[in-house]
């Protein structure tokens, strides 16, 4: 756990949160396991480009409210995720998502804490689960990214694992049957020298498209001629 300094900074910097993967979230995720067995068939590929240890940053689309449980069920390492700040509100609620990793984020406004906190976990070498799109696409396709995911990654050097999920917008609708849902991680990226945030976004958002179905392309169904890949 960190704390920082309460004299000096923000409510949420008074409290602590875990850069580890606790023993509550060790037995949460056990659970989820097990749980989610009861709705779920999953298929990962690509486990081979997950780094087994250091800063990670993890870019996967997001259809659904549902996504960071194939994510976090999928790897074998703890993903730390932002969270909307409005979960926060509730001091359960808010005791046990810190635990689990999560950490808030305020939505539509340029959140300078959350930015920092986000590094933070990439330089105490962990996993940084982000979705580039912002939030969930209703739409099913890929909307256009923001350039977030790629300027962390290019001011920490770390590298970009994108993740791909396929069947998470079928979740309990043919229950008692399981949904199959694939999680594909693809090779990592690196930023390349002098490479700006929206080259870096743009490479990664194609490199995902590629591995969707069409219908879940979106925005990036097109590679533009001459994109260097």
């Amino acid at each position: 756990m960190t704390q920082f300094d309460n004299q000096t900074l923000g409510p949420r910097d008074r409290k602590s949160f875990a850069f580890h993967a606790t023993l509550f979230r060790k037995l949460f995720v056990a659970f989820l396991r097990q749980f989610f067995r009861l709705f779920m068939k999953i298929d990962v590929q690509g486990l081979e480009h997950l780094p087994p240890d250091g800063p990670v940053v993890i870019a996967c689309n997001h259809v659904t409210n549902f996504d960071v449980f194939p994510m976090q069920l999928s790897l074998p390492r703890p993903i730390f995720f932002m969270a909307k700040a409005e979960l926060f509100k509730f001091p359960l609620m808010d005791v046990a998502l810190r635990n689990l990793g999560a950490f808030p984020v305020y939505r539509g406004e340029k959140d300078a804490w959350a930015m920092r906190h986000a590094r933070e976990v990439l330089q105490q070498g962990q996993t940084l689960g982000m979705f580039p799109e912002g939030t969930r696409n209703k739409s099913l396709g890929l909307g256009v990214a923001k350039t977030g995911t790629a300027r962390m990654a290019i001011e920490t050097g770390s590298p970009i694992v994108p993740m791909v999920l396929i069947g998470t917008d079928g979740f309990f609708k043919g229950f008692p049957r399981r949904t199959s849902v694939t999680v594909k991680l693809l090779p990592p990226l690196q930023a390349y020298p002098g490479e700006t945030p929206l080259a870096l976004t743009d490479r990664l958002m194609f490199s995902m498209a590629a591995e969707l179905p069409k219908e879940m392309r979106g925005v990036y169904a097109e590679i533009p001629k001459g994109f260097r890949n």
